[in-house]
Order: structure tokens, then C-alpha cells, then sequence
């Protein structure tokens, strides 16, 4: 009898815990599943789109390549940045401010680097050194056929984007490409063709990565700018049609 007793008080006892764990695990669940509705419940606050200019929608290092080039020209190595800034300024400098000529220039380094080559040659000799190593440098016909493939894409290109222009319907893109040959041939005629392409270093230098510090900033402006340049084009566009128009009717 005793033995019955304690078994059935053993039983009890271990339904008893059963129901005490079986309502502290619901109660758990039930305060987690409320705090996922409040989660879910609580919205985050609405981002309204950001108008960035061009209509990009990756950063601007990724827009740049992500690459090398990116990272010289947004500074993110300044030692390279400013040796290829360095050395454009140098060539820049020689040839248009010191008035050096491109085949002086190259035989002037042909000649001081034939000297070191030769006296380190000969003086290796009596110094008990390595005569200097030329490597030898070959030139695949792989890659050869690569640039003019290249060279021919680009070129295909620009002579489809030119046939577009000439035979198509579209005032826009005639209009914004008048507009930019005409704002090349004004540079070309104030600036010599070295120094608009130093200008145009210098303006990779420095556009994107003061765009890149200040982009908030000028994209809200640029926005504001882009608007009132479609609203004037509208208008001019309605002149120029009107204009047409009435010449057609004349005729």
C-alpha cells in the first residue's frame, strides 16, 4: 500500500511540473509572438526617393567601374593619384609651357637611357655587379587582334550614333548634340588641343570626388536646374514647331 501511494504521489507530482512548464513555455511564446507584432506593427519611416543626377542609382565608385581608374580618380589611393596627376602636370608643363617638342623629348630619353645602360654595363665589370637584365618584351598577335577589334567596335559605334542622329525624327538628341559640338569647337578655339586635354585631367581629378563629398548637396540642385531646363525646352520646343507649322501653311 505504501508503495501504491508514493507511485500515484510520484505521478502528480510530475503532471503537476508538466502543466507548470507546458504555461511557461505558452507564456513565452505568447510575449514573443507579441513583440514580433509590435516589430512588425511599429512601420519604419517612409524614404522617399532620392533624385540623383543622371538617374543613377548605384554609387559613384561603382558608376566609375570599380576598379583602378575609380579609385585614382576618387583619391582612394593618394600616392598614385598624385603621381598620375604629377606626371600629366610634368608633360603638361613641358610641352606647352617650356614649348618641348614630342621627337626631342623621346630621343632626349633614348639617349640618357642608352648612357646609364651602357656605363652600368661596362662599369659592372670592375665593381663585381650584375650587368643590368633587359627584359624581353613580345607582342602577341592575340593581342594585337583584340585592339583592332576593339578599336573597330568604338569606331562602329560612333558612326552608327552619328547615323542616328543625322536620319532620325528626334529634336532632342539633335538639338543636345548641336549644342555640345558647339560648346567643343568654342573650347577649341580658346584652348590648344594639349591644353584641353590637361583641362579635362584635371576636371576627372576633381569633379568626381568633390560630386562624391558634396553629392546630397548638389544633386538637390541639380534637380531644381533639371526641372526649369525641361520647362524652357517645352517652351522653346512649341515655338519652334509653331514657326514650322506656319511655314508649312504658307507654302
Amino acid at each position: 500500500m505504501a508503495e501504491l501511494i508514493e507511485s500515484k504521489m510520484e505521478e502528480i507530482a510530475d503532471k503537476i511540473s508538466d502543466k507548470i512548464h507546458r504555461k511557461s513555455s505558452s507564456s513565452s511564446s505568447s510575449s514573443d509572438s507579441d513583440d514580433d507584432k509590435r516589430s512588425h506593427g511599429h512601420k519604419l519611416p517612409f524614404k522617399s526617393k532620392v533624385y540623383r543626377l543622371f538617374g543613377r542609382e548605384k554609387p559613384l565608385h561603382q558608376v566609375l567601374g570599380a576598379g583602378k581608374p575609380a579609385d585614382i580618380l576618387l583619391w582612394r589611393n593618394k600616392r598614385v593619384s598624385g603621381a598620375v596627376l604629377g606626371g600629366v602636370t610634368t608633360f603638361w608643363f613641358l610641352f606647352e609651357v617650356l614649348d618641348y617638342h614630342l621627337i626631342t623629348l623621346v630621343c632626349h630619353i633614348l639617349i640618357l637611357s642608352l648612357s646609364v645602360l651602357f656605363l652600368w654595363s661596362n662599369a659592372s665589370h670592375f665593381i663585381n655587379n650584375s650587368p643590368p637584365t633587359i627584359p624581353e618584351v613580345v607582342i602577341s598577335e592575340k593581342c594585337l587582334l583584340k585592339a583592332a577589334s576593339c578599336l573597330s567596335t568604338e569606331i562602329n559605334l560612333a558612326v552608327n550614333v552619328v547615323r542616328t542622329i543625322a536620319t532620325g525624327k528626334d529634336l532632342k538628341t539633335f538639338l543636345g548634340a548641336v549644342a555640345g559640338l558647339w560648346f567643343i569647337s568654342v573650347l577649341g578655339s580658346c584652348f590648344n588641343f594639349l591644353t584641353l586635354v590637361y583641362i579635362v585631367v584635371l576636371l576627372l581629378y576633381t569633379v568626381p570626388v568633390l560630386y562624391e563629398k558634396y553629392e546630397d548637396e548638389v544633386d538637390a540642385h541639380a534637380e531644381k536646374a533639371i526641372l526649369e531646363i525641361k520647362k524652357q525646352y517645352v517652351i522653346l520646343e512649341k515655338k519652334v514647331m509653331a514657326n514650322i507649322n506656319k511655314g508649312k501653311k504658307r507654302d
